[in-house]
């Protein structure tokens, strides 16, 4: 994911630092906002009762969904905007919580294909190329202006596959959203570890939690699949492929923990909100709702007692 699922780093390159990966979009206690209004029925000509009857709920279903999928475009629009200090990618992460519309097939393709041609990616690559050459790793590409092109070409590849397949086909297949939720308030550790945890629990399309089986497929499929275009070596093989996918998973949940916390620094130390509002609006209904909760049991309390007294 362009933060969902971080680009895939074959073992000759595993001593490098790796740009922050995407870890799985998942954020929860953010209230739902109300959803966009749905599409009014059209005045229909007179027709015998019965006939009315039967097309009404027959297009109910299809009014929902146009209404969910424009809402899902709207909201992917917003997040294809979203970047750390204007530079770092943050398309995959979302700050609505249950708010957030699921995405269609074709919309989280497009996410990932977003992320791919990006600036970043290609500057990450010609950076990580830089890095790997001057560590000695990938002799096979060997040097100069053409072993740094084919570093380039493959640390490119490297993030494309990663995005194209964890971000995109592998959600579509298994109905999974590839996004981070951000859960926005609670205890720094409680946050910490909720994040971390998002590298291998997700949202599915039907808004229920799930293994990310899709963040650590498209991880996995896409070390196997470097094998192709990296110099062979003792490193390759399915099981370095295995490997290097559960790296990469794993620092794909250090690139969740950044993007969990980044909206607090940027409030703190640029005065900018990422959110727009949204983690204070999730924060005082979580209040509230914890403060009607504990009404409702010392009302509860207060009635025991007085039925005991009785």
């Amino acid at each position: 994911m362009t933060f969902g699922l971080g680009s895939f780093v074959p073992a000759s390159a595993q001593q490098s630092a790796s740009p922050l990966p995407d870890a799985p979009q998942v954020q929860i206690a953010m209230n739902e906002q109300p959803a966009l209004p749905g599409d009014s029925s059209s005045a229909l000509p007179q027709e015998p009762a019965a006939a009315s009857q039967t097309s009404a709920p027959a297009n109910a279903p299809q009014a929902t969904t146009a209404d969910q999928h424009q809402k899902a475009a709207t909201q992917l629009k917003e997040e294809e905007h979203q970047r750390v200090l204007g530079i770092v990618p943050s398309f995959n992460v979302s700050y609505r919580g249950k708010a957030t519309a699921p995405l269609s097939a074709s919309q989280k393709m497009q996410l990932a294909y977003h992320a791919s041609i990006d600036p970043f990616a290609f500057a990450g690559a010609l950076l990580m190329a830089g890095y790997r050459e001057a560590m000695d790793d990938d002799t096979g590409f060997g040097w100069g202006a053409e072993g740094y092109g084919k570093r380039s070409g493959a640390a490119y590849l490297d993030t494309v596959s990663s995005d194209i397949i964890g971000n995109g086909l592998y959600p579509v297949l298994l109905h999974q959203d590839p996004r981070f939720y951000r859960l926005g308030h609670g205890t720094v550790i409680h946050r910490a570890a909720y994040a971390i945890g998002t590298s291998f629990v997700c949202k599915g399309d039907n808004g229920h939690w799930q293994p990310n089986i899709s963040n650590v497929a498209g991880n996995i499929t896409a070390g196997a699949i470097s094998n192709l275009y990296y110099p062979s070596s003792d490193n390759s093989g399915v099981g370095q492929a295995f490997s290097d996918g559960m790296l990469v998973t794993a620092e794909g949940g250090l690139g969740a923990v950044f993007q969990e916390f980044w909206p607090d620094v940027s409030r703190k130390f640029l005065h900018r909100d990422p959110t727009h509002g949204l983690d204070a609006q999730a924060e005082a209904e979580d209040k509230a709702a914890k403060d009607a909760k504990n009404a409702k049991a010392n009302q509860a309390v207060k009635d025991a007692q007085a039925a005991k007294a009785k």
